[in-house]
């Protein structure tokens, strides 16, 4: 069995390097260091690190190590929550001996030599929590901190609970994590806080988003928009499901202008957005996806691309 693989070659190699997606959201970060937090707590001789940019907004919840390449040396890496090899963050997961995939979006690359793929799965964080249940009588040991950072995790990536891909399961795994001691209160307010420059952002989206007739909205927030808000293009990842409360809107998209690149953030209540998204250098689930687009010529063939997926 795939999990019983991952348990065994975490229990063999004594580095251990844990890697996800750019631009991470609290199921990436939850199932990195949830992961880490884990084999750490069980294994605490060996050597453990979650690598990766920085997200400043959800440094509340972990923060990256930084290692050098000499590390990877013989090192066994894990990639959690990401679908293909574009969207890695840290390029350096290649230097391992042995690498792993365990994700639960759909299948864009195999690029693991071991990989567990769980559609099903609400999060990776649930995933993380089932690895954990499925290797607890071989000795893997859950602590609060690990539990605080799975129970993110899912939380994030069900929209507290409310997107269709929370079943039983996820609500029997989340009702155990909430057993260790950790501050719920306070990780929901890390969470779904936001700061009177977001409020003002979120109420200059309310007013100017578009709608066409298929149902496809789309908002434009250009560099001179962040500016004058004194807003970074990352903080607005708060800010993409204001729009789904909207009766009439199908799905939306978020244009995030930076320096060299524009960021994409798609979502959906019915039309499948991941294969769109895969076009543009991106991915993920069929109702919620990112991409990257480099001008805004490109940024209007997706919206046109978009169009049809929700006429269609």
């Amino acid at each position: 069995m795939t999990i019983s693989q991952i348990i065994a070659d975490i229990k063999v190699y004594d580095t251990i390097i844990i890697h996800r997606h750019v631009r991470p959201d609290p199921d990436a970060l939850g199932s990195q260091s949830g992961l880490n937090a884990i084999i750490q707590q069980t294994f605490p001789e060996k050597q453990v690190y979650a690598v990766g940019e920085e997200e400043d907004s959800l440094k509340f919840l972990t923060e990256m190590d930084q290692i050098g390449d000499e590390v990877y040396e013989n090192a066994l890496v894990i990639v959690c929550d990401t679908a293909n090899e574009a969207r890695i963050s840290d390029e350096r997961y290649k230097l391992g001996k042995k690498l792993i995939k365990i994700d639960h979006h759909p299948d864009v690359d195999a690029y693991a030599d071991l990989q567990w793929v769980s559609t099903e799965a609400s999060s990776t964080s649930e995933m993380i929590y089932e690895l954990f249940l499925h290797g607890k009588e071989e000795g893997l040991k859950m602590n609060d901190q690990a539990a605080r950072l799975l129970y993110a995790g899912i939380v994030g990536d069900t929209g507290r609970f409310l997107f269709p891909s929370t079943t039983a399961k996820t609500l029997k795994y989340t009702a155990d994590l909430v057993n260790h001691k950790f501050d719920r209160p306070e990780l929901y307010d890390g969470l779904y806080r936001i700061n009177h420059r977001l409020a003002r952002l979120k109420g200059y989206i309310l007013q100017h988003f578009t709608l066409t007739e298929s149902g496809l909205s789309v908002i434009n927030l250009t560099k001179d928009i962040l500016e004058k808000h004194q807003l970074s293009a990352s903080e607005t990842s708060q800010l993409v499901g204001v729009l789904g409360d909207i009766e009439g809107i199908k799905a939306w998209v978020f244009f995030v202008e930076e320096d060299d690149q524009i960021r994409v953030r798609l979502r959906s209540k019915g039309p499948v957005i991941n294969g769109v998204a895969a076009n543009y250098n991106g991915g993920g689930h069929p109702m919620a996806s990112g991409a990257t687009v480099y001008t805004w010529e490109e940024a209007e063939a997706l919206t046109a691309d978009l169009e049809k997926v929700c006429k269609g």
